[in-house]
């Protein structure tokens, strides 16, 4: 067995190695990255050929993480892993967005990567080595791959740049980004900022890069080692030179002219698909069976290069805009009677319908991932139905980019929501109309919807899709504001950045070719920051502020903070104090425990319902006083008095003595019966033993003249019976001088 390793010293301590020939020969590269106790094995393989026909990257990268990492056992009834969470599918998408442009642009055949997390101690981040192991295992194959590349996460807590942070650390983080990068250039970043400077940005992404270049030399060091330097031959394409010239010779002056017609999305779709169809009506079928295809691609470069000439030579883009402007736009808010808040943003061609729902803590996500076991309150879905784009297609599960996309515009909101607040929140955008950056119309949307539905944001969020068209290893470039569909397809980046006024709050790019500077990062990111103010103006035009107050349908939540000794009061034996309060006030009530401390949150649509079930949980919180009257109920009959409930969950004695200022031979003679109402006032609190001495005479006007009876001592044991007389010197033979064993445990 010949094992390889490598080490990469991180420079705190921690280390990084890269192992193969140990795990997974038969696979066409294995390796396994450990730093601690966490351990990745990842490991690829490629078809020996291209499906027929095939003339793009086939890529499946899936990362799963196995519930045994961390010695859990995953939920659900069958007890092991299902469908991957969304954290898994996050993760898969950062490792493809940085693997998918190096590959060769004529190698079509399918490749599989996966990367299996084997084991963890719950704090190292596994999602910052995932894509260093995929790089590696593809260095260690004879895949063509113009690598290697590497991730690492970078984040900014208490003002210092940290590799590679824990789960801890990164809550402490004001800034949380994921870079992929070559050893020479950025190929994608991803991440959430808490209102950063466009600096601060460009500065973490540098900083990663330094690591990134290590990480990468230590896999071309362990290809070498391995022999895996040189790549297998393919041939994957098969081209018609004559024909791909005649192509470009024929149509190129056309496409241009449409190029710089500024048509809208479809005319300018249809006079495109009608000049390919014309050049193909001139051969017949059988020839179209074997250049019909080619005719596709070579078109496709002819109009990929007629769009990027009509910027950098004349400055127009597809649809007559300049590169700096920004589309029209047009906003509706409170425009649907149901939802809590919904909003409509249209952006030139790209419409999002985006909608709020508040709900209580019972709405919240349990999260039961491997490694993160929490609950989410606030939830963003993002739909994309293929109408958006005109496809005459069914709309099926939700797939890995809406995944994606609505991760994104979540991140760039949620720490713009107000602290503490009460409510789970759920927003749902569904794009009705799509033509470039759906993503970032989905927070400007969800901005507005929030307002609408009164939620008090700190400030409002705008965001926004830069493009890049650039020649020659970047020394001729245009950078695009707000792109269209055709020119993040047909261009060299999609940079999407948003934030508020003072700062950026999430971040999301992905690049095409080599050679991005960081001058030109530095000039996409000032251009963003023109187009985002440009926008928010627009928002806050249509909605200044949050709605003032929730719509009248929305639920009311009001939080009260007890005691944890009476949580087990309000929930009541098997739930049936709280359910009892609940179906009496049509209210909902949920109670956790937080630092030692009960939080009620009592939630309904209606202010009525809320204060019944207010007073209801006050009452049983209430801490009796001394001296207050209170309405009751007779809870039980006893000879010497009544046991009377004058709070919720709390007895006292009503004595014979304290019913009535004449003298009652009998309880019988006040006609109280168990159930009867009875207004008290609570006369005195035992310090040793809590009981409760209630009573009705206080309530009552003295009669004139009236005299205390002088009480006589109480005699001591009587001999005869071991009884023992009680407050009126009356005989108790009850049971041996013993009072009830009632009223001994009541309080």
């Amino acid at each position: 067995m010949n094992v390889i390793k490598k080490t990469i010293e991180l420079g705190d301590g921690r280390t990084i190695t890269i192992e193969t020939g140990k795990l997974a020969k038969q696979a066409d590269g294995a390796v396994t990255v450990t730093m601690d106790k966490t351990v990745l094995l990842a490991t690829v393989c490629a078809a020996k050929d291209a499906v027929a026909g095939t003339d793009y990257m086939p890529l499946t990268v899936d990362y799963k993480e196995k519930f045994s990492a961390f010695g859990r056992f995953p939920g659900g009834f069958t007890r092991r892993e299902g469908k991957p969470s969304d954290y898994e599918i996050l993760t898969s998408r950062l490792i493809d967005r940085a693997l998918r442009p190096l590959f060769p642009d004529n190698y079509h055949a399918e490749v599989f990567v996966n990367v299996l997390l084997f084991s963890s101690d719950g704090e190292d981040m596994p999602d910052a080595l995932a894509g260093l192991a995929a790089s590696a295992a593809l260095a260690v194959s004879d895949i063509p791959f113009n690598g290697p590349i590497s991730e690492v996460r970078v984040a900014r807590i208490d003002g210092q740049f940290v590799i590679n942070p824990t789960f801890s650390d990164l809550k402490k983080a004001d800034l949380d980004i994921m870079v992929g990068a070559t050893i020479d250039n950025i190929m994608m970043v991803e991440g959430e900022m808490d209102e950063v400077q466009e600096a601060d940005m460009l500065e973490a992404i540098k900083i990663a890069h330094e690591v990134i270049k290590q990480q990468c030399k230590a896999q071309t060091e362990l290809s070498e080692e391995c022999g895996k330097a040189v790549k297998r031959e393919y041939n994957h394409e098969e081209n018609d030179e004559e024909l791909r010239q005649k192509v470009r010779d024929d149509l190129y002056n056309k496409v241009y002219a449409i190029s710089v017609s500024g048509q809208e999305k479809q005319a300018r779709t249809d006079a495109f698909s009608n000049l390919k169809e014309e050049f193909k009506a001139a051969y017949t079928e059988e020839e179209l069976e074997t250049k019909g295809a080619l005719i596709d691609r070579y078109y496709h470069e002819v109009e990929r290069d007629a769009m990027r000439r009509a910027i950098l030579d004349e400055g127009k883009r597809l649809d007559g805009r300049k590169t700096t402007e920004i589309r029209p736009i047009w906003i509706e808010t409170d425009c649907l009677p149901g939802p809590h808040g919904a909003a409509i943003f249209t952006r030139g061609e790209t419409q999002s319908l985006t909608t709020v729902t508040l709900g209580t803590k019972d709405d919240e996500k349990i999260v039961d991932d491997a490694l993160v076991y929490g609950k989410e309150r606030f939830l963003l879905h993002y739909n994309f139905p293929p109408f958006s784009t005109g496809e005459a297609k069914s709309q099926r599960a939700t797939g890995r980019r809406e995944i994606g996309h609505g991760n994104l515009a979540h991140r760039a909101l949620k720490r713009m929501l107000p602290p503490n607040y009460p409510y789970v929140i759920r927003i749902i955008s569904d794009i009705l109309e799509s033509n470039g950056s759906s993503s970032m119309a989905t927070v400007c949307a969800g901005t507005l919807a929030l307002r609408d539905a009164g939620v008090p944001m700190k400030k409002p969020v705008s965001g926004i899709a830069m493009g890049l068209i650039s020649e020659n290893k970047g020394t001729n470039y245009a950078v695009l504001s707000d792109i269209l569909g055709d020119e993040d397809h047909l261009g060299d980046m999609d940079f999407k950045v948003t934030g508020t006024k003072d700062g950026i709050t999430a971040t999301q790019m992905d690049i095409k070719v080599d050679g991005l500077s960081y001058e030109i990062l530095e000039k996409a990111l000032a251009q963003a920051k023109e187009g985002r103010m440009h926008i928010l103006g627009k928002i806050t035009d249509a909605q200044p502020e949050a709605r003032p107050d929730l719509k009248p349908h929305a639920p009311r939540i009001e939080t009260i903070i007890v005691d944890k000794e009476f949580i087990g009061a309000i929930i009541g034996p098997g739930g049936k104090i709280i359910q009892g309060i609940q179906e009496r006030t049509g209210a909902t009530i949920s109670i956790e425990e937080i630092d030692g401390k009960g939080i009620v949150e009592i939630a309904a649509t209606n202010k009525e319902s809320i204060d019944a079930a207010m007073n209801a949980v006050k009452a049983i919180v209430a801490i009796p006083e001394v001296g207050a009257v209170y309405e009751g109920k007779v809870a039980s009959i006893m000879p010497y008095g009544a046991f009377v409930e004058f709070m919720p969950g709390k007895e006292g004695l009503l004595h014979i003595s304290e019913m009535d200022w004449k003298r009652l031979n009998s309880v019988e003679e006040t006609g109280l019966q168990e159930g009867d109402p009875v207004t008290v006032k609570l006369l005195e609190i035992d310090p040793k033993t809590g009981k409760f001495r209630l009573s009705t005479r206080a309530l009552m006007p003295k009669p004139e003249g009236y005299v205390e009876p002088e009480r006589p001592p109480r005699p001591p044991r009587d001999d005869r019976g071991g009884g023992r007389r009680d407050d009126r010197g009356r005989r108790d033979d009850r049971g041996g001088g013993r009072r009830d064993d009632r009223r001994d445990n009541r309080r």
